[in-house]
C-alpha cells in the first residue's frame, strides 16, 4: 500500500523554522496501530490524518498522533493539514470543516494566512506545585493555571528563555502538558514581526513524547483568554521562543479561539506499508 505524505513547517514562512508536522490525506481509516507506528516512524511532535466525511455536516475526520499517542486537539497540524488541502490537493472552497476529538473545527482562508477556529480553554487558578517549579529548574513562579494543560506564569521573558528543564522529572508529574509563558520584554521589541509579540510562550510534554514542542497551537486555547482578560485585548500576537520559533495571531470570540498562522512545505513524498 502507497499513500501520499507531506512535512509542514506550520506558524512560519520559511522552511527550518515552525513546527513541523507530518500530513497523511486517506480515502479510510488505517488501523489504529498502524497510525500510531507511522507517527513513531516520523518521530515528529505530530502526524495528522484525514478521512473525507460523508454526513453532509463536516468535511473531513481530522485526527491527530505524537510519537506515542493520539492527542485530543491539535493546532499546528490543523493548520498543516489545511494547507495541504488548499494547496496540494486544490481543495475549492476558502474554508474546511474537520471533526475531530474536541468538537467541530474549522480553517478558513484569512489575508495571506490560514485562521483556525478553535475551541477555548480557560484555565482556573491553582496552588503553585513545587515539584513543577523543581523540574523547571526555578524557585517561584508568579501563577500556575489549570486546563488541559498546565500553564505556568513567570514576571520576564528572560526568565522563560532560560528554561533548562529536567524533561525525566517533568515527564513523570501528571501533566499532559507543561506551558510556560511571560509578558514580551519591552525592551527587546522592535518593528519586526516577531518582536511584536504581546507574549511569549514554551511548550513541554514529555509525557506525550515531546520533550519540547516547537509551537504549540493548542495551547494558545489557553493561553489568549489569560493574555486577553490580562491585557485588556482580544487580538493579540504571540511568540513561541523554542529554538526554531513561531509567530500565531490570535484573537478571542467569546468560547472560541481564532488563531492564524501562515506555513510552508519542506517535503512530499510516499508511505509504503506491505
Amino acid at each position: 500500500m502507497k499513500f501520499p505524505i507531506y512535512q509542514i513547517d506550520a506558524f512560519t514562512d520559511q522552511v527550518f523554522s515552525g513546527n513541523p508536522a507530518a500530513v497523511v490525506p486517506l480515502e479510510r481509516w488505517l488501523p489504529d496501530a498502524d497510525l500510531q507506528a507511522i507517527a513513531a516512524e516520523n518521530n515528529l511532535s505530530e502526524t495528522a490524518y484525514f478521512v473525507p466525511e460523508s454526513d453532509g455536516q463536516t468535511d473531513f475526520h481530522l485526527r491527530w498522533f505524537t510519537p506515542t499517542n493520539e492527542v485530543d486537539l491539535c493546532g499546528h497540524a490543523t493548520l498543516a493539514a489545511a494547507w495541504v488541502l488548499f494547496n496540494k490537493l486544490h481543495y475549492p472552497a476558502s474554508s474546511i470543516s474537520f471533526r475531530c476529538q474536541a468538537g467541530v473545527i474549522s480553517v478558513a482562508k484569512f489575508n495571506d494566512m490560514l485562521q483556525m477556529d478553535f475551541p477555548a480553554r480557560p484555565a482556573r487558578d491553582i496552588p503553585l506545585d513545587p515539584k513543577v517549579l523543581s523540574a523547571l529548574g526555578i524557585q517561584s513562579a508568579a501563577a500556575m493555571l489549570q486546563s488541559r494543560d498546565l500553564l505556568v506564569v513567570l514576571e520576564t521573558e528572560e526568565q522563560l528563555a532560560r528554561l533548562n528543564p529536567d524533561f525525566n522529572a517533568l515527564g513523570a508529574l501528571d501533566y499532559f502538558g507543561v506551558c510556560v509563558t511571560a509578558p514580551r520584554t519591552a525592551a527587546q521589541a522592535n518593528a519586526n514581526e516577531q518582536d511584536s509579540a504581546d507574549f511569549v510562550s514554551r511548550f513541554f510534554a514529555p509525557q506525550q513524547g515531546v520533550n519540547e514542542d516547537p509551537v504549540t497551537g493548542s495551547a494558545h486555547c489557553t493561553l489568549v483568554p489569560y493574555w486577553a482578560q490580562r491585557l485588556g485585548n482580544a487580538t493579540l500576537i504571540a511568540h513561541q521562543i523554542s529554538p526554531r520559533g513561531g509567530v500565531l495571531h490570535c484573537q478571542t470570540d467569546g468560547e472560541r479561539v481564532k488563531i492564524s498562522g501562515r506555513a510552508c512545505c519542506y517535503l512530499e513524498g510516499n508511505i509504503n506499508l506491505p
